[in-house]
């Protein structure tokens, strides 16, 4: 401990500034994307079931372990969108992006409710919204990065998922 306190008064010191805990270069809003799209493909096909005419426990069952995957599938993807933008909203983004982007921090607060509402409901109309919610954030992350064309390209390739 002495050589260690005798070291740091005899040569210079150096401050090393970082903003987050990771580099910039790994956020993403693709998982966000990927998936609030598998939120809404959940609840498209729980849409598609159909209540069984028969009511054997068999068939029974199998409805509802049907049933029960999806909705497994949909609260955790939902869970995992609002755990991505969370990321993207608390180690990404600055003060100095509050400042380009007004509204920055009700587009996250907004879009993190969307992903509580889909875990509590089925409803496809929310779905569509947390899609389109995380694609403005996409939106405003790319412009963040000085990239704005590279939304273009985000979008063409996760509209395509599913």
């Amino acid at each position: 401990m002495k050589l260690i306190g005798f070291l740091s008064k005899i040569l210079p010191t150096v401050t090393a500034e970082a903003h987050c805990d990771i580099p910039c270069g790994i956020y993403d809003p693709t998982p966000a994307k990927i998936a609030a799209k598998t939120v809404q493909k959940m609840v498209m096909q729980l849409g598609e079931l159909k209540v069984p005419e028969e009511m054997d426990t068999h068939t029974l069952n199998a409805y509802h372990n049907a049933v029960m995957r999806r909705v497994a599938v949909k609260e955790a993807h939902a869970e995992t969108c609002k755990r991505e933008l969370s990321i993207l909203w608390s180690d990404f983004f600055k003060p100095e992006h509050v400042k380009k982007f007004p509204a920055l921090h009700e587009t996250f607060w907004n879009a993190l409710k969307l992903c509580s509402k889909n875990k509590q409901e089925v409803n496809d109309v929310l779905a569509k919204e947390l899609v389109s919610a995380v694609d403005d954030i996409a939106k405003i992350f790319y412009d963040a990065k000085g990239d704005p064309k590279r939304y273009d390209a985000y979008k063409e390739i996760t509209d395509k998922l599913f």
